[in-house]
């Protein structure tokens, strides 16, 4: 019993850890899409920004494990790799509000 509360514990810490990580990177690539559509995102409609989340969020699970695949590789790139993550996610909404 002792063992699998502290396997639930590990997990639980690790969920917590992979959340704080997408909320992060998330949040890098908000901030690239926003800098660099400035006026794409002014002009945009509700559903305009929607489908650009959409589609960042549709590209989320393979960046992260990417990321995640290249910090364990090479932990010292983890910077760098959370920096190309943000890019990657970015480029999806960018390309979607650029079509817009």
């Amino acid at each position: 019993m002792n063992a699998n509360r502290h396997t639930n514990l590990v997990n639980t810490h690790a969920t917590q850890s992979l959340d704080t990580l997408g909320h992060k990177l998330a949040e890098a690539a908000l901030t690239v899409l926003v800098r660099t559509c400035r006026k794409e995102v002014a002009s945009a409609s509700r559903d305009e920004l929607e489908a650009a989340c959409v589609a960042m969020r549709a590209q989320a699970r393979p960046v992260i494990d990417r990321l995640l695949d290249d910090a364990r590789a090479a932990p010292w790139v983890a910077e760098a790799a959370f920096h190309a993550a943000a890019l990657d996610l970015a480029q999806a909404g960018i390309a979607v509000l650029r079509k817009a």
